[in-house]
C-alpha cells in the first residue's frame, strides 16, 4: 500500500503534500489524518521551507471529506476537536501556505483549502459544504465570513450545493484558475512569487491579515505593530533597501 500523504521538499523551498488515496477521492481517512498531521510537523520543523503546498493525487478529487464508513462504524457524534490536522488551528505554523484543489473539495476537503492562505484551483475543481446531506454540521466553516459575502456564505451552508472552480474564483475563495496539467505549475508560480519577498517580511505580512480578521481595527493595528518589530529590526530590512539602491537582487538571511 503506497504512502497515505507523501511529501516532497523542494530545493527552492516549496514543500508538495499530496493526499494520495484517489481510490477513495482522498477522504480523510484515520491515515491520511495521520499522514497530514506528520507532513504539516515536519514542514514547520524544516528551516529550509518556507511555503507549503497542499494538493490531492489523480484528477477527481482533491478531498472528498471525511471517512463516512468510519463514522458509522464507530457512531460518531461530535467529532475530537484534534481529530483533523488542520492548518493554523490544530496544527500550528507560522509560514504560508497554498491549497492547489485538482477535483472535488467536499467537506472536509472544502475544509483543507480553506484553513490554507492563498488556494489555485483547477479548472475543473468544484467545492462543495456537503454536510447537511448527511445529517452532519460544518462548525469548520464559520471562519468563511470573511472571505466571502454573507448571502453567498448562506447558500451555499444551506443547500450543501457544489460550485465550480470558476464560481470559488468569482466569489473570492479562489486565488487563480488553472487547466488541470498546469495545476500544480500555477501554484509553484503563486509560491514562487511569495518566495521572493523577505522571509521575516513575509511572515509579518501573514500575521497582519490574520490580525486584522480577528480583530477589531485598532487593537489589530496595535497587534499588528508589534508582530513587525522583527522583521523592522532584521538584517534584512537593511539589505532590501540597500539592494534597491544599488540596481539588484536582495539576498535575504531570514534574520
Amino acid at each position: 500500500m503506497p504512502d497515505p500523504v507523501l511529501f516532497e521538499a523542494r530545493a527552492d523551498g516549496i514543500a508538495v503534500i499530496t493526499i494520495n488515496r484517489p481510490e477513495i477521492r482522498n477522504c480523510l481517512t484515520a491515515e491520511v489524518r495521520a499522514g497530514l498531521a506528520a507532513a504539516w510537523d515536519r514542514f514547520e520543523r524544516d528551516p529550509l521551507l518556507r511555503i507549503a503546498i497542499l494538493t490531492g493525487s489523480g484528477d477527481r478529487a482533491f478531498c472528498a471529506g471525511g471517512d463516512l464508513k468510519e463514522m458509522v462504524e464507530t457512531g460518531m457524534r461530535v467529532p475530537p476537536r484534534d481529530m483533523f490536522a488542520l492548518p493554523y488551528d490544530t496544527v500550528e505554523l507560522s509560514k504560508p501556505t497554498i491549497a492547489a484543489v485538482n477535483g472535488v473539495a467536499f467537506a472536509g476537503g472544502w475544509m483543507l483549502a480553506q484553513a490554507c492562505d492563498l488556494c489555485v484551483a483547477a479548472t475543473t475543481a468544484r467545492f462543495a459544504i456537503t454536510e447537511v446531506k448527511v445529517g452532519r454540521s460544518a462548525p469548520w466553516a464559520a471562519p468563511l465570513i470573511h472571505m466571502i459575502p454573507q448571502r453567498v456564505m448562506m447558500e451555499i451552508m444551506l443547500t450543501g450545493k457544489p460550485i465550480t472552480a470558476r464560481r470559488a474564483y468569482e466569489i473570492g475563495l479562489v486565488n487563480r484558475i488553472a487547466e488541470p496539467d498546469e495545476l500544480l505549475t500555477t501554484a509553484i508560480e503563486l509560491a514562487t512569487e511569495v518566495l521572493a519577498g523577505a522571509p521575516l517580511s513575509v511572515r509579518a505580512a501573514r500575521e497582519t491579515v490574520m490580525l486584522a480578521t480577528e480583530m477589531g481595527r485598532s487593537a489589530a493595528l496595535q497587534a499588528a505593530r508589534s508582530a513587525s518589530e522583527l522583521c523592522y529590526n532584521s538584517e534584512d530590512a537593511q539589505e532590501g533597501p540597500r539592494a534597491f539602491a544599488e540596481k539588484r537582487s536582495p539576498r535575504w538571511q531570514g534574520r
